[in-house]
Order: structure tokens, then sequence, then C-alpha cells
């Protein structure tokens, strides 16, 4: 499995193997010490992604960034939709 590097590691995805491994990544965190986080559950988990997706410009603005203005939206909504029923 690719490994991704410490820190930021989000701030290092740029293909599609880089973003499968940052979510198993993450699940993995969440397996070791789910009792830390703080949405460890799924409806939490999902509210709080909902309100960063939809506070995300000030974000960026906050950290001198510029938001990428051609995101792959789509992607990301098939993605978590395919979650629900994939095997």
């Amino acid at each position: 499995m690719l490994q991704l590097p410490p820190g930021r590691p989000e701030d290092e995805v740029t293909s599609r193997e880089e973003l499968v491994a940052f979510i198993a990544q993450l699940r993995d965190d969440f397996v070791e010490r789910g009792e830390q986080w703080e949405n460890a559950t799924l409806d939490r988990f999902l509210d709080a992604l909902t309100a960063w997706i939809d506070s995300s410009p000030s974000w960026y603005r906050n950290f001198d960034q510029e938001m990428p203005a051609n995101g792959d939206w789509t992607l990301f909504a098939r993605a978590l939709s395919a979650a629900v029923v994939y095997e």
C-alpha cells in the first residue's frame, strides 16, 4: 500500500492512488483511536463533512490558499454515494 508522509498527508494527495491510501489511513486511524475522534459516529462525521465543505472557501482564505476552482466535486459525490451500497 502506498504510504503518505507524516504531518498533513491530505496536502500530499495528488492522484487517485494517493487518495485511496489516504482514506485507508483514515480508516486505520479510526480503528486504532476512533474514540479520540471528535466525530466518531457516521452521522457526526457526515455532519462535519457537510459543514466543512460548506465553509471550505473560508478555510482556504484563512490559510492564504486559493480554493481549487475545478475540484472534482462529481467524483467525490459519486464516491460517497457508492459507499452506501458498494461491497
